[in-house]
């Protein structure tokens, strides 16, 4: 049910997205854009805000599975960041998935 919900939110999301991007492109006034559309102008200046206040999104995809544990002789790097989290790198690691991680820690 939540999925539900939550795709329907993402829908209408995208459904307002991009009626805003058409009524930029339409040199047509917000009054006369909602007559057009049959929607109310409230609803584009909220769906507008709305919108804005988001911001971008960011994530990090983090893939779930079987831990794998780096033999003791293998020399690593440990990262501790400002907030107390540590990071520890081991020495097989792909130079662009650690600049991919890295890129995200920045941000």
């Amino acid at each position: 049910m939540t999925e539900a919900i939550e795709e329907r939110t993402t829908t209408k999301t995208d459904q307002w997205r991009e009626r805003l991007a058409e009524q930029e492109r339409s040199g047509l006034t917000v009054k006369r854009f909602c007559e057009e559309r049959g929607i109310t102008q409230y609803s584009l200046y909220a769906w507008r805000k709305r919108l804005r206040e988001q911001g971008p999104v960011r994530f990090a995809l983090v893939e779930r599975g079987r831990v794998r544990q780096e033999p003791a002789s293998a020399p690593g790097l440990e990262l501790i960041l400002v907030s107390g989290v540590r990071l520890r790198i081991g020495a097989g690691v792909d130079g662009a998935t650690l600049r991919t991680v890295l890129d995200v820690l920045r941000t």
